[in-house]
């Protein structure tokens, strides 16, 4: 498994996590970057299975 899908969940999980905290003590800045933060790590691990697919495809 590549570095970033395991990088990108966690960055998800961060980001949900620090979402929530915003939404709860209705800091709309806090909620953003957990929103962001969680976009990035979606992307993160998207780029890290991509690599992960083109592994098993170059192993063949």
């Amino acid at each position: 498994m590549d570095k970033n899908r395991v990088e990108g969940v966690a960055h998800q999980a961060k980001g949900a996590v620090k979402e929530a905290v915003g939404k709860v003590t209705g800091d709309k800045k806090t909620q953003a970057e957990g929103a962001a933060e969680k976009a990035a790590g979606k992307v993160q691990n998207a780029a890290g299975g991509a690599k992960d697919a083109a592994k098993e495809w170059t192993n063949r």
